[in-house]
Formats: structure tokens, sequence, C-alpha cells
């Protein structure tokens, strides 16, 4: 069963594509890493994915009744909202009790296990604005842990993070795919890539390979990924957007 079907599928900013008639099944229970140079669509895909930005031709479909949980680029992230480690953390609960819902003894109890799984017991009430890079993407797993969404997707969650977070993050990723859950990771470290995702998707606008990760990252799929970002006219036509 697929978690996420992409058909034909092409998206962009003022009608100008980023990603080119993209068609590809992400099967239910996948762990894939997304890569390829900059500009290559990688974040765009994602955005598209969660419904974010409307594709301008071609359709997405996610698996019916599953719940989807994103994190952006921390660069993305408004770390000067006065808020605390712990109501951060609760964010992960709206969906079950809405954004002014009442926090419980049992939601506490789960929001305190997501804090400690992370490992940040003590950072509770520490504003987001104090904390280290490492430390703030350990406060956004535990947000997703919350969600237990069974469809999750993480724009380059290890950028610029130390080597011990990043190896306790990945553990959480692995303990999700060992959960069936589907994982989806912008990633930019092959090595990485290489040793915990066992599917890639290889983009340069449109697809370069995608599948098993030992066969998508050659040097010969590489090196074309990057010749097509390289050759990408930005002045091309815009694509048209579906009819309504």
């Amino acid at each position: 069963m697929s978690a996420i079907r992409l058909t034909d599928l092409t998206l962009g900013y003022d009608r100008h594509p980023a990603v080119h008639h993209l068609s590809g099944e992400i099967a239910a229970g996948s762990l894939i890493a997304i890569v390829g140079p900059n500009g290559a669509g990688k974040s765009t895909l994602l955005k598209g994915i969660t419904g974010t930005l409307a594709p301008l031709s071609g359709g997405i479909a996610l698996a019916k009744g599953k719940r989807l949980a994103y994190l952006p680029q921390s660069a993305e992230l408004d770390r000067s909202f006065p808020i605390h480690v712990y109501d951060l953390v609760a964010m992960g609960l709206w969906n079950r009790a809405g954004i002014f819902g009442r926090i419980g003894a049992a939601a506490a109890h789960k929001v305190e296990h997501a804090i400690a799984a992370v490992g940040l017991t003590g950072f509770e009430r520490r504003p987001i604005g104090t904390l280290s890079g490492g430390q703030m993407q350990r406060a956004l797993f535990a947000r997703l842990l919350l969600q237990d969404a069974e469809i999750i997707l993480l724009d380059e969650p290890f950028t610029a993070i130390d080597a011990r977070t990043t190896a306790d993050l990945l553990a959480l990723v692995r303990r999700w795919h060992g959960e069936s859950r589907t994982v989806v990771a912008v990633l930019h470290d092959m090595e990485t890539v290489r040793r915990a995702f066992p599917q890639t998707l290889l983009l340069a606008r449109e697809a370069v390979a995608w599948g098993a990760t030992a066969d998508v990252l050659t040097p010969e799929n590489l090196l074309a990924a990057r010749r097509m970002v390289e050759s990408f006219d930005s002045h091309a036509a815009p694509c048209r957007r579906d009819a309504a």
C-alpha cells in the first residue's frame, strides 16, 4: 500500500516550475531520503506533500485516514517567539486537544515522556531562544513524537547540529521506521543516507533515480543531477496550472 502517490506532479513558484512532472509512489512504512544539489526542488516537494504549496499540474495523494507531521528547515522557525520547551513540545497534542485545549494529567505525562525521550529532561522551562541548535532540534523531535503521525516529513533535520544529537535523532527515525511509519527526509550528508536510509530519491527538479540507495547514489547519477540543475533555465516559460 502506498503512503504517498505522486502523479505527473509539477510544483513551482510564480508558475515557474521547481519540480517537473514527477511520478512515483512511496510505500507505507518506507524510510526514504530525498537528495540532490541545491535548487533541486527537495524542500518544494515536501511543501507540496504537506499541502502548503498547490501543484501547478498533476496531483498528490496521501493514504486515506493517515496523519502527517512535518518538520521544516530550522531557518524557517522563529526562535524569538516567547515560549518554553514544554509548551513547544505540547503543541504536538493539538491534533487531539485543539489549539486552546487544556492539558490534563495523562497528556502532561506524555509531554514529559517525549521530552525525556529526546534527552531534554530539566529543560522544560527553558525559553526556546536560549537553546543551542541541537537542543532545539531535540525539542522539535519531541513534538513530532506527540503528533503520533503515520507519515513524517523531515526537511534537513540534521543540519548544523552536533554528532551526538544527530545519532540520537537518527535512533528516533529508526524507531519510527520500526513502527512501520513512513519517514521521508531531505538530506545532504550522503554518508548518513547510505548508512541509515534504504531508499533514496535523487532529485534535480525531476527524478534522476529513485529506488534502493546503493543503486541511486552512483557517481554517474550524482554527476547527472548536478548538470541538470546547473542547466536549468530560469527564464523558461511557466507551466500551466490545471484547470479547476
